[in-house]
């Protein structure tokens, strides 16, 4: 999981840090890390405009529901006028 990958660069980048290796080699694992974070986002937000899509799709079904128990009551009263 995505998740799990950012922890483990994240800790790679820490040891990194504390071992005080080359600059090269902490700023390439940095920038892996970014890039695993950005990607996360991304899905993140993806997913979230999924949800997003999935509720307004409820929200018109309830609507068309809504609208149908309103025209069988218009049709009771209709008929029963008669």
């Amino acid at each position: 999981m995505l998740n799990d990958e950012i922890c483990k660069k994240r800790d790679e980048l820490n040891k990194s840090i504390e071992n005080n290796d080359d600059y090269d080699k902490i700023y390439k694992i940095s920038v892996e890390l970014d890039e695993l974070i950005a990607k996360y986002y991304m899905e993140k937000s993806s997913y979230e405009g999924i949800e997003e899509e999935k509720v307004e799709q409820r929200e018109r079904r309830r609507q068309r529901k809504e609208e149908k128990v309103e025209q069988r009551e218009r049709r009771r009263q209709r008929k029963e006028k008669k």
